[in-house]
């Protein structure tokens, strides 16, 4: 299942203050790709949340995984559509009901990586809360410049981390795709979060690993950078990554963000 419930490309949010006049507006999609049989990618992208979870297990074991991390995801009160009151403890409290869930449905056989962007509000402010389990990507481009937030939980980000191989040898290495933390099995599920302020302009790119495995940073920059409308935005990136191979599912979120002028952080 493609999941991606009650999606809502076109949000606005107004703090009781009136700090935090915003809106949001996103675009997004997902491709099977042109090797792989089935996809296993799932997404959920409404105001507050936007995230890609990307299945792995085979037998379309992981295509139940990404579905139930995300529909588990959609079942928070605190992530009900307009709301802003989540925190990093809150949505972790949601992904262990996730991961039991996967492992209780699939007998720890299947797993599901999670990466994307749920926006909150604190003191008045709207911020981006970042979160990441896995080797699926959340990206800011902002002022022209593409930023990685999320940090693969991975083998090869391991080694880079180490000082052993360069970014530029991750990107080629024969074991870039075997993620170190994923919900539903292995022993460890907790995610990483970021707490970024959320200011006009921003752009969040949330994507599985079929987009940046086939597409270089510079090459989704130039795509960001061009493409001012973000659902044209998510088709071009997507269509760039099949034209590159294609070889695995491919799932895209892109997120623009617009304070109201004259609006004051407090």
């Amino acid at each position: 299942m493609n999941s991606q419930p009650d999606a809502a490309p076109d949000a606005a949010g107004t703090s009781p203050g009136g700090t935090a006049d915003f809106s949001l507006t996103c675009g997004y999609g997902t491709d099977r790709g042109l090797r792989r049989e089935e996809n296993e990618d799932s997404y959920i992208a409404y105001d507050p949340i936007f995230a890609v979870a990307d299945g792995m297990g085979g037998h379309e074991a992981g295509e139940v995984a990404s579905g139930i991390c995300v529909h588990t995801l959609a079942a928070a009160p605190q992530l009900a559509a307009g709301e802003r009151t989540a925190t990093a403890a809150v949505v972790q409290q949601y992904l262990d009901q996730a991961d039991q869930a996967i492992r209780d449905a699939t007998g720890s056989r299947a797993g599901t990586t999670l990466s994307g962007v749920v926006v909150v509000e604190q003191l008045g402010a709207p911020y981006w809360l970042v979160l990441n389990i896995g080797d699926s990507r959340t990206y800011r481009y902002s002022r022209g410049g593409l930023a990685q937030v999320s940090v693969d939980h991975s083998e090869v980000q391991e080694l880079v981390d180490a000082g052993q191989i360069s970014q530029e040898d991750a990107a080629v290495h024969p074991r870039r795709h075997v993620v170190t933390r994923v919900l539903g099995t292995g022993d460890e599920s907790g995610a990483d979060y970021w707490l970024l302020p959320l200011e006009d302009g921003d752009r969040i790119l949330v994507c599985s690993d079929g987009l940046n495995g086939e597409l270089s940073d510079g090459q989704i920059a130039d795509i960001l950078g061009a493409q001012a409308d973000p659902q044209a935005a998510v088709d071009e990136l997507i269509q760039a990554a099949l034209r590159s191979g294609g070889r695995d599912n491919v799932t895209a979120i892109v997120v623009d963000a617009h304070v109201a002028s004259g609006a004051a952080r407090s």
